[in-house]
């Protein structure tokens, strides 16, 4: 057993290479071998949201606070709240994040596969962040 206490690790900055706005990556964790699963606590202040990217083995996102916008390549973005639980397949292109206006946090989970969980792809623009449509 393992109890990685609060605070016992830093907060730290999300990569301005893979968020766009302010984003703090709080308790991340990640399991030993053979274990692949791993994650954190993501807050994201208004107008603050991931690159686009995919997961090899998908994606779980716990919505603990606040309100945010999820979407996933071809669709209308969606509101998250509190309580919501989202899950992205594998390989799925999307973004997540807070609303232009909220702040919003959430616990994401994932497994990695040759080491990594994600593959970061380009910024979500400004113009299609606020958009309503596809």
């Amino acid at each position: 057993m393992k109890i990685t206490r609060v605070g016992a690790n830093d907060s730290v900055r999300g990569p301005a290479d893979y968020f766009t706005g302010t984003v703090r990556i709080d308790s991340p964790f990640q399991a030993t071998d053979p274990a692949r699963v791993g994650g954190a606590t993501v807050t994201f202040e208004p107008g603050a949201r991931t690159a686009w990217h995919t997961h090899p083995l998908g994606q779980t996102l716990i919505v603990t606070s606040g309100l945010g916008w999820v979407q996933r390549e071809g669709e209308t973005k969606q509101e998250i709240r509190p309580g919501d639980i989202i899950w992205f397949e594998p390989g799925e292109r999307h973004w997540h994040g807070a609303t232009d206006k909220t702040a919003m946090t959430h616990i994401a989970i994932a497994e990695s596969v040759n080491g990594s969980p994600v593959d970061w792809l380009e910024k979500v623009s400004d113009t299609d962040y606020l958009s309503d449509h596809k």
